[in-house]
């Protein structure tokens, strides 16, 4: 008489094993997608936070240029400059557009005769020119 109980526990306890290496598979690949989602996040609120400080600069000044350059995640595809009653800056991204207001910034002479100004995001990286000419109360930006 043979017994194969130990082959059946056996088995069990290496579908418990896989089952387990696939919940700690999937938890991980998701664990990894979040950080990379708040890297994002934070990288464009410090693009937000460093595109004010520099027009709050030069707006401070009585004249200036400075070419800027930031870093943005590459979800990001363009940079936008509108008139707006409550935003005059937009992100344009594969999949959201969100807006936001930059103080201190002239938006006409910005977006000239055209509906907005868009700068593309070219391999994670936006650069753009801040003038403010002597007379000028606001700051305005070129590509």
């Amino acid at each position: 008489m043979i017994k194969k109980s130990g082959q059946v526990n056996m088995s069990f306890g290496m579908i418990f094993s896989i089952i387990l290496i696939i919940i700690f598979l999937v938890f991980g690949f998701y664990a990894i997608k979040k950080v990379i989602e708040l890297q994002q996040t934070i990288q464009i609120e410090t693009f937000l936070e460093d595109l004010q400080n520099d027009v709050d600069k030069m707006w401070k000044s009585v004249q200036g240029s400075q070419e800027v350059k930031y870093t943005l995640p590459t979800k990001v595809t363009a940079v936008c400059f509108e008139d707006d009653e409550f935003q005059n800056l937009r992100f344009v991204s594969k999949s959201v557009i969100t807006g936001e207001q930059i103080d201190n910034l002239d938006i006409l002479n910005t977006i000239k005769e055209e509906t907005s100004l868009c700068i593309p995001n070219s391999k994670g990286t936006i650069k753009m020119r801040l003038t403010k000419n002597y007379g000028e109360t606001l700051v305005t930006i070129s590509p």
